[in-house]
Protein backbone atom coordinates (compact mmCIF):
# COMPACT_ATOMS: atom_id res chain seq x y z
CA UNK A 1 0.00 0.00 0.00
CA UNK A 2 1.40 3.38 -1.05
CA UNK A 3 2.00 5.89 1.73
CA UNK A 4 -0.19 8.96 1.70
CA UNK A 5 1.87 12.17 1.86
CA UNK A 6 -1.14 13.95 3.33
CA UNK A 7 -1.10 11.75 6.42
CA UNK A 8 1.52 14.01 7.97
CA UNK A 9 4.75 13.09 9.78
CA UNK A 10 5.09 9.78 11.59
CA UNK A 11 4.57 9.91 15.36
CA UNK A 12 8.26 9.45 16.05
CA UNK A 13 9.19 12.52 13.99
CA UNK A 14 9.02 14.92 16.92
CA UNK A 15 10.29 18.45 17.11
CA UNK A 16 13.39 18.98 19.31
CA UNK A 17 11.26 20.83 21.88
CA UNK A 18 8.88 17.87 22.09
CA UNK A 19 11.77 15.43 22.52
CA UNK A 20 13.11 17.59 25.36
CA UNK A 21 9.70 17.78 27.04
CA UNK A 22 9.22 13.99 26.88
CA UNK A 23 12.74 13.38 28.22
CA UNK A 24 12.15 15.73 31.16
CA UNK A 25 8.84 14.02 31.94
CA UNK A 26 10.52 10.59 31.86
CA UNK A 27 13.33 11.82 34.14
CA UNK A 28 10.73 13.21 36.55
CA UNK A 29 8.79 9.92 36.63
CA UNK A 30 12.00 7.93 37.12
CA UNK A 31 13.03 10.14 40.03
CA UNK A 32 9.58 9.73 41.59
CA UNK A 33 9.96 5.96 41.48
CA UNK A 34 13.00 5.98 43.77
CA UNK A 35 12.39 6.48 47.47
CA UNK A 36 13.95 9.62 48.88
CA UNK A 37 16.61 7.81 50.91
CA UNK A 38 17.89 6.06 47.76
CA UNK A 39 18.08 8.96 45.31
CA UNK A 40 21.81 9.34 45.97
CA UNK A 41 22.37 5.64 45.31
CA UNK A 42 20.89 5.85 41.79
CA UNK A 43 22.75 9.02 40.73
CA UNK A 44 25.04 8.18 37.83
CA UNK A 45 26.77 9.62 34.77
CA UNK A 46 27.50 6.13 33.41
CA UNK A 47 25.32 4.69 30.66
CA UNK A 48 25.92 1.11 31.83
CA UNK A 49 24.70 2.02 35.33
CA UNK A 50 21.68 3.83 33.89
CA UNK A 51 20.78 0.54 32.23
CA UNK A 52 21.26 -1.31 35.53
CA UNK A 53 18.88 1.05 37.33
CA UNK A 54 16.38 0.87 34.46
CA UNK A 55 16.30 -2.93 34.84
CA UNK A 56 15.83 -2.59 38.59
CA UNK A 57 12.89 -0.24 38.06
CA UNK A 58 11.24 -2.84 35.81
CA UNK A 59 11.84 -5.91 37.95
CA UNK A 60 11.49 -4.51 41.49
CA UNK A 61 7.64 -4.52 41.60
CA UNK A 62 7.50 -8.19 40.52
CA UNK A 63 8.27 -11.44 42.37
CA UNK A 64 10.71 -12.51 39.64
CA UNK A 65 13.97 -14.12 40.75
CA UNK A 66 16.94 -11.83 40.07
CA UNK A 67 20.59 -12.79 39.57
CA UNK A 68 23.11 -10.01 40.23
CA UNK A 69 26.59 -10.57 38.80
CA UNK A 70 29.77 -8.56 39.06
CA UNK A 71 33.13 -8.40 40.76
CA UNK A 72 33.55 -8.34 44.52
CA UNK A 73 32.80 -4.90 45.94
CA UNK A 74 30.65 -3.50 43.10
CA UNK A 75 27.62 -3.13 45.38
CA UNK A 76 25.51 -6.22 44.74
CA UNK A 77 24.18 -6.17 48.32
CA UNK A 78 23.16 -2.52 48.03
CA UNK A 79 21.33 -3.17 44.76
CA UNK A 80 19.60 -6.23 46.22
CA UNK A 81 18.27 -4.05 49.03
CA UNK A 82 17.30 -1.41 46.46
CA UNK A 83 15.20 -4.03 44.63
CA UNK A 84 13.52 -5.16 47.86
CA UNK A 85 12.71 -1.67 49.13
CA UNK A 86 11.09 -0.73 45.81
CA UNK A 87 8.92 -3.85 45.68
CA UNK A 88 5.50 -4.55 47.17
CA UNK A 89 7.38 -6.54 49.84
CA UNK A 90 9.22 -3.50 51.16
CA UNK A 91 7.50 -3.59 54.56
CA UNK A 92 8.49 -7.23 55.10
CA UNK A 93 11.94 -8.66 56.02
CA UNK A 94 15.02 -8.42 53.84
CA UNK A 95 17.29 -11.30 54.86
CA UNK A 96 20.84 -11.58 53.56
CA UNK A 97 22.85 -14.81 53.54
CA UNK A 98 26.51 -15.07 52.51
CA UNK A 99 26.58 -18.64 51.21
CA UNK A 100 30.37 -18.67 51.12
CA UNK A 101 30.74 -17.76 54.80
CA UNK A 102 28.72 -20.68 56.24
CA UNK A 103 30.40 -24.04 56.94
CA UNK A 104 29.24 -26.62 54.40
CA UNK A 105 27.68 -28.89 57.04
CA UNK A 106 25.50 -26.03 58.34
CA UNK A 107 24.29 -24.44 55.09
CA UNK A 108 21.08 -26.46 54.77
CA UNK A 109 20.17 -25.81 58.41
CA UNK A 110 20.90 -22.10 57.93
CA UNK A 111 18.69 -21.85 54.85
CA UNK A 112 15.87 -24.25 55.67
CA UNK A 113 16.04 -24.67 59.46
CA UNK A 114 16.08 -27.92 61.41
CA UNK A 115 13.99 -29.91 63.85
CA UNK A 116 15.08 -30.69 67.38
CA UNK A 117 17.24 -33.80 67.48
CA UNK A 118 17.72 -33.94 63.70
CA UNK A 119 21.51 -34.10 64.17
CA UNK A 120 24.07 -33.95 66.97
CA UNK A 121 23.84 -30.53 68.58
CA UNK A 122 20.30 -29.77 67.37
CA UNK A 123 18.97 -29.25 70.91
CA UNK A 124 15.98 -27.22 69.74
CA UNK A 125 14.01 -26.38 66.63
CA UNK A 126 15.53 -23.65 64.48
CA UNK A 127 13.89 -21.58 61.76
CA UNK A 128 15.85 -21.16 58.54
CA UNK A 129 16.29 -18.01 56.51
CA UNK A 130 13.50 -19.04 54.10
CA UNK A 131 11.05 -18.96 57.02
CA UNK A 132 12.46 -15.83 58.66
CA UNK A 133 12.15 -13.97 55.33
CA UNK A 134 8.49 -15.01 54.86
CA UNK A 135 6.63 -12.39 52.87
CA UNK A 136 9.86 -10.52 52.11
CA UNK A 137 13.07 -11.01 50.12
CA UNK A 138 15.94 -13.44 50.59
CA UNK A 139 19.33 -12.34 49.26
CA UNK A 140 21.66 -15.28 48.57
CA UNK A 141 25.13 -13.81 48.10
CA UNK A 142 28.03 -15.89 46.71
CA UNK A 143 25.51 -18.44 45.46
CA UNK A 144 28.27 -20.28 43.57
CA UNK A 145 29.75 -21.47 46.88
CA UNK A 146 26.82 -23.81 47.62
CA UNK A 147 27.64 -27.51 47.86
CA UNK A 148 26.09 -29.93 45.30
CA UNK A 149 23.62 -31.31 47.87
CA UNK A 150 22.42 -27.83 48.86
CA UNK A 151 22.12 -26.90 45.18
CA UNK A 152 19.74 -29.83 44.70
CA UNK A 153 17.58 -28.77 47.64
CA UNK A 154 17.54 -25.11 46.56
CA UNK A 155 16.53 -26.18 43.04
CA UNK A 156 13.56 -28.05 44.50
CA UNK A 157 12.47 -24.96 46.43
CA UNK A 158 12.67 -22.74 43.34
CA UNK A 159 10.64 -25.28 41.36
CA UNK A 160 7.88 -26.02 43.89
CA UNK A 161 8.20 -23.10 46.34
CA UNK A 162 7.97 -25.47 49.31
CA UNK A 163 10.69 -26.92 51.55
CA UNK A 164 11.19 -29.03 54.65
CA UNK A 165 13.37 -28.34 57.65
CA UNK A 166 16.34 -30.65 58.12
CA UNK A 167 14.94 -33.70 59.87
CA UNK A 168 11.36 -32.58 59.21
CA UNK A 169 8.55 -34.06 57.13
CA UNK A 170 6.09 -31.18 56.87
CA UNK A 171 6.07 -29.04 53.71
CA UNK A 172 6.48 -25.31 54.40
CA UNK A 173 5.56 -22.68 51.82
CA UNK A 174 8.50 -20.58 50.60
CA UNK A 175 6.81 -17.19 50.38
CA UNK A 176 9.94 -15.22 49.51
CA UNK A 177 11.37 -13.28 46.62
CA UNK A 178 14.83 -14.68 45.85
CA UNK A 179 17.66 -12.36 44.81
CA UNK A 180 20.93 -14.21 44.18
CA UNK A 181 24.40 -12.83 43.53
CA UNK A 182 27.73 -14.15 42.34
CA UNK A 183 31.17 -12.75 41.63
CA UNK A 184 31.96 -15.94 39.70
CA UNK A 185 31.05 -16.78 36.12
CA UNK A 186 28.24 -19.26 36.81
CA UNK A 187 28.00 -20.25 33.15
CA UNK A 188 31.62 -21.35 33.28
CA UNK A 189 30.99 -23.05 36.63
CA UNK A 190 28.23 -25.04 34.91
CA UNK A 191 30.62 -26.08 32.14
CA UNK A 192 33.18 -27.08 34.77
CA UNK A 193 30.59 -29.19 36.59
CA UNK A 194 30.78 -27.08 39.76
CA UNK A 195 27.28 -25.63 39.43
CA UNK A 196 24.05 -27.23 38.24
CA UNK A 197 22.72 -26.08 34.87
CA UNK A 198 19.09 -26.44 35.96
CA UNK A 199 19.68 -24.34 39.09
CA UNK A 200 21.48 -21.69 37.04
CA UNK A 201 18.49 -21.36 34.71
CA UNK A 202 16.13 -21.06 37.70
CA UNK A 203 18.25 -18.26 39.15
CA UNK A 204 19.01 -16.52 35.87
CA UNK A 205 15.42 -15.47 35.16
CA UNK A 206 16.31 -11.77 35.28
CA UNK A 207 20.10 -11.24 35.16
CA UNK A 208 21.65 -7.87 35.99
CA UNK A 209 25.39 -7.43 35.44
CA UNK A 210 27.02 -4.62 37.43
CA UNK A 211 30.09 -2.97 35.85
CA UNK A 212 33.31 -2.64 37.88
CA UNK A 213 34.31 0.79 39.13
CA UNK A 214 37.17 1.08 36.60
CA UNK A 215 34.54 1.02 33.83
CA UNK A 216 32.46 3.79 35.38
CA UNK A 217 35.11 6.33 36.40
CA UNK A 218 32.76 9.14 35.36
CA UNK A 219 30.80 8.30 38.51
CA UNK A 220 33.77 8.85 40.84
CA UNK A 221 32.88 12.47 41.77
CA UNK A 222 29.31 11.38 42.63
CA UNK A 223 30.46 8.33 44.61
CA UNK A 224 33.05 10.38 46.51
CA UNK A 225 30.42 12.97 47.46
CA UNK A 226 27.85 10.37 48.54
CA UNK A 227 30.35 8.30 50.55
CA UNK A 228 31.85 11.34 52.29
CA UNK A 229 28.38 12.61 53.22
CA UNK A 230 27.44 9.22 54.65
CA UNK A 231 30.69 8.87 56.62
CA UNK A 232 30.43 12.39 58.02
CA UNK A 233 26.81 11.87 59.06
CA UNK A 234 28.07 8.82 60.97
CA UNK A 235 30.55 10.98 62.88
CA UNK A 236 33.68 11.00 60.70
CA UNK A 237 35.73 14.24 60.55
CA UNK A 238 34.33 16.80 58.12
CA UNK A 239 36.22 17.99 55.05
CA UNK A 240 35.39 20.27 52.15
CA UNK A 241 36.13 17.69 49.49
CA UNK A 242 38.96 15.91 47.67
CA UNK A 243 41.93 17.53 45.95
CA UNK A 244 41.70 17.48 42.12
CA UNK A 245 44.95 15.51 41.76
CA UNK A 246 43.45 12.77 43.95
CA UNK A 247 40.36 12.54 41.74
CA UNK A 248 42.56 12.31 38.64
CA UNK A 249 44.63 9.54 40.25
CA UNK A 250 41.41 7.72 41.15
CA UNK A 251 40.37 7.80 37.49
CA UNK A 252 43.60 6.08 36.46
CA UNK A 253 43.57 3.50 39.26
CA UNK A 254 42.38 -0.07 38.53
CA UNK A 255 40.12 -0.43 41.64
CA UNK A 256 40.48 -4.18 42.27
CA UNK A 257 38.18 -3.81 45.30
CA UNK A 258 35.68 -1.58 43.44
CA UNK A 259 33.30 0.69 45.38
CA UNK A 260 34.01 -1.11 48.66
CA UNK A 261 37.71 -0.25 48.27
CA UNK A 262 36.82 3.39 47.55
CA UNK A 263 34.71 3.52 50.74
CA UNK A 264 37.55 2.08 52.81
CA UNK A 265 40.11 4.49 51.36
CA UNK A 266 37.94 7.53 52.00
CA UNK A 267 37.16 6.44 55.57
CA UNK A 268 40.89 6.00 56.25
CA UNK A 269 41.74 9.34 54.60
CA UNK A 270 39.23 11.21 56.77
CA UNK A 271 41.12 10.00 59.83
CA UNK A 272 44.60 10.79 58.47
CA UNK A 273 43.93 14.15 56.78
CA UNK A 274 44.78 17.12 59.05
CA UNK A 275 43.44 19.74 56.64
CA UNK A 276 40.08 20.70 55.13
CA UNK A 277 40.65 18.87 51.83
CA UNK A 278 41.70 15.23 51.30
CA UNK A 279 45.18 15.37 49.74
CA UNK A 280 47.42 12.65 48.22
CA UNK A 281 49.26 12.27 51.53
CA UNK A 282 46.10 10.80 53.11
CA UNK A 283 45.98 7.91 50.60
CA UNK A 284 48.26 4.91 49.92
CA UNK A 285 51.08 5.64 47.48
CA UNK A 286 50.03 2.81 45.14
CA UNK A 287 46.87 4.74 44.25
CA UNK A 288 49.05 7.20 42.36
CA UNK A 289 51.20 4.63 40.54
CA UNK A 290 53.94 6.32 38.56
CA UNK A 291 52.01 9.58 38.43
CA UNK A 292 54.59 12.29 39.03
CA UNK A 293 54.13 14.79 41.83
CA UNK A 294 56.02 17.99 42.59
CA UNK A 295 58.34 16.17 44.97
CA UNK A 296 59.41 13.92 42.06
CA UNK A 297 60.91 16.87 40.20
CA UNK A 298 64.40 18.25 40.67
CA UNK A 299 64.39 21.00 38.06
CA UNK A 300 67.62 22.53 36.89
CA UNK A 301 68.07 25.73 38.87
CA UNK A 302 69.65 27.22 35.76
CA UNK A 303 66.27 27.15 34.00
CA UNK A 304 63.85 30.03 34.04
CA UNK A 305 60.57 29.51 35.86
CA UNK A 306 58.77 29.39 32.52
CA UNK A 307 61.10 26.65 31.20
CA UNK A 308 60.81 24.59 34.40
CA UNK A 309 57.01 24.89 34.33
CA UNK A 310 56.90 23.81 30.66
CA UNK A 311 58.98 20.68 31.34
CA UNK A 312 56.87 19.81 34.37
CA UNK A 313 53.63 20.06 32.37
CA UNK A 314 55.07 17.95 29.56
CA UNK A 315 56.06 15.16 31.97
CA UNK A 316 52.62 15.20 33.57
CA UNK A 317 50.87 15.11 30.18
CA UNK A 318 53.01 12.22 28.96
CA UNK A 319 52.36 10.04 32.02
CA UNK A 320 48.66 10.97 32.11
CA UNK A 321 48.11 10.04 28.46
CA UNK A 322 50.04 6.77 28.84
CA UNK A 323 47.77 5.76 31.74
CA UNK A 324 44.57 6.68 29.87
CA UNK A 325 45.63 4.88 26.71
CA UNK A 326 46.59 1.79 28.69
CA UNK A 327 43.28 1.69 30.56
CA UNK A 328 41.30 2.15 27.34
CA UNK A 329 43.44 -0.37 25.38
CA UNK A 330 44.49 2.26 22.85
CA UNK A 331 40.96 3.39 21.95
CA UNK A 332 41.30 6.97 20.75
CA UNK A 333 37.65 8.02 21.05
CA UNK A 334 37.26 6.81 24.64
CA UNK A 335 40.64 8.22 25.71
CA UNK A 336 39.84 11.64 24.26
CA UNK A 337 36.41 11.62 25.94
CA UNK A 338 37.88 10.85 29.37
CA UNK A 339 40.63 13.44 28.89
CA UNK A 340 38.04 16.07 27.95
CA UNK A 341 39.71 16.90 24.63
CA UNK A 342 38.97 16.26 20.96
CA UNK A 343 40.39 13.27 19.09
CA UNK A 344 42.34 15.73 16.96
CA UNK A 345 43.97 17.24 20.06
CA UNK A 346 44.73 13.76 21.35
CA UNK A 347 46.41 12.72 18.08
CA UNK A 348 48.49 15.90 18.21
CA UNK A 349 49.63 15.21 21.80
CA UNK A 350 50.37 11.56 21.03
CA UNK A 351 52.55 12.60 18.12
CA UNK A 352 54.29 15.14 20.35
CA UNK A 353 55.16 12.52 22.98
CA UNK A 354 55.80 9.60 20.61
CA UNK A 355 52.80 7.57 21.79
CA UNK A 356 51.21 4.98 19.49
CA UNK A 357 47.80 3.41 20.07
CA UNK A 358 49.04 0.03 18.81
CA UNK A 359 51.34 -0.21 21.84
CA UNK A 360 48.33 -0.21 24.18
CA UNK A 361 46.02 -2.60 22.37
CA UNK A 362 45.46 -5.92 24.10
CA UNK A 363 43.65 -8.95 22.66
CA UNK A 364 40.07 -9.32 23.88
CA UNK A 365 39.43 -12.33 26.08
CA UNK A 366 36.81 -14.85 24.98
CA UNK A 367 33.30 -13.87 25.96
CA UNK A 368 34.22 -10.29 26.81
Amino acid sequence: MDSNPEQGPKPNHLAPEEHKRIRLELDYLRDRFWKKDFRDVVRTNCQAMREVFAKIRRVAPTKTTVLLTGETGVGKGTLAKLIHLHSNRASMPFISVNCGAIPENLVESELFGHEKGSFTGAVRQKLGKFEIARGGSLFLDEIGALSPSTQVKLLGVLQEWVFQRVGGERDIEADVRVIAASNEDLKQACLDGAFRNDLFYRLNVFPIDIPPLRERVEDLPILIEVILNRLQLAGAPEVDGVAPEVVEAFKAYAWPGNVRELENLLERALILEPGDVLTPEAFPAEIFGDRPTLKDYSPDAGLTLEEARRLCVQDLERVYLRQLLDRNKGRIDKTALEAGISTRQLHKLMKKYGLHKEDYKRPETAGS
